[in-house]
């Protein structure tokens, strides 16, 4: 049976001391950065995993950290692949730990996560209530992601995107938009509508108004089948890739050219929407590296350490062949 590799192999390797290897899987202070890498590359290349229980009896950590779900409602997977990727680069186990469906049973099982002393830290993208740390000191951070439902309330409102759109068209020679809104009840859909009413009303264009509804394609389908003959030329600002292929199957319906007579833009950047015809102009949204960004935040609170740098590009507008010059 293959030898399982020791934090001497790793040392060895690395270039470094054994003592170097244990200090930076306990997340010792003191170590270059430098060094860090090297030692978790030889990790990793070596396959290396710590032994978690001699550990914790050693030095009271236990190598393992937290993220918690509520348990009714969908997983954000993307964020949780980025935020484990984190942790492991890191040296740390992650588990996935459901919450209750009714926010008053919450703080009890939160409790009971921090009480059991396996965690060094808890990560919450949704809000969580305020438990008593002290018994394990486990650090217990909500980033503010999500609300209870896992509407987007954090970093993925952020409606520039819009802006940038709307101006581009513009320069394009785009004079009359339409905005097809998602469900007004998510914070992401008020911070777009928002960002494009005040777009058009600074650039003084000709807005055919807000066309209020939800996340799916029939919406898209029945505000663009509600507009009027003469409607083109026209920039339609969809809220997600889902109203904007609606939209795109409408105007094509009415026998109106894309993008020539109608252009459109989306969210989301589904993988489909790079082959729907025309290609979908989109915003794509760097969930994986948010996931990081927020597990890379929890390990900096459990060490001591300074806080990661904010990233500040997680938002891409995606420009594709549905997003051209009018047709004069």
């Amino acid at each position: 049976m293959e030898k399982r590799p020791t934090s001497h192999d790793v040392a060895h390797l690395a270039g470094v001391s054994q003592s170097t290897v244990s200090f930076v899987f306990t997340g010792r202070t003191g170590i270059s950065e430098a060094t860090r890498q090297r030692v978790l590359r030889a990790a990793t290349e070596l396959n290396y995993r710590p032994n978690l229980a001699a550990r914790s009896m050693r030095t009271q950590r236990t190598g393992r950290l937290a993220v918690v779900v509520p348990i009714a409602t969908m997983n954000p997977l993307t964020l949780l692949s980025g935020a484990v990727s984190a942790a492991r680069d890191e040296g740390y186990v992650v588990e996935v730990v459901s919450l209750p469906e009714p926010i008053e049973a919450r703080a009890d099982r939160l409790s009971e996560v921090v009480d059991s002393g396996q965690y060094e830290g808890v990560l919450s993208f949704t809000p969580v209530p305020e438990v008593d740390t002290t018994p394990t000191a486990t650090v217990v951070l909500a980033v503010g992601e999500f609300d209870e439902a896992m509407h987007m309330t954090g970093e993925f409102t952020d409606a520039r995107p819009i802006v940038e759109m709307i101006e581009h068209l513009a320069t394009l020679g785009h004079r009359r938009f339409l905005h097809l809104a998602g469900d007004e009840d998510f914070p992401s859909a008020r911070a777009r509508r928002a960002a494009y009413l005040d777009t058009v009303g600074r650039l003084g264009l000709d807005s055919l108004g807000v066309a209020e509804g939800d996340w799916s394609g029939t919406a898209g389908e029945t505000a663009i089948a509600a507009l009027p003959d003469d409607a083109p030329p026209l920039a339609v600002i969809a809220a997600n890739d889902v109203i904007a292929a609606g939209a795109i199957r409408a105007a094509t319906r009415r026998g109106w050219r894309l993008p020539g007579d109608v252009a459109v833009t989306g969210w989301d950047d589904l993988h489909q929407s790079a082959f729907l015809v025309p290609s979908l102009t989109s915003v794509a949204q760097d969930r994986e590296r948010l996931g990081a960004y927020s597990m890379q935040r929890l390990i900096a609170a459990v060490r001591g350490g300074d806080e990661p740098e904010r990233p500040t590009d997680l938002l891409t507008v995606v420009w594709r062949e549905s997003t051209e010059s009018p047709q004069q």
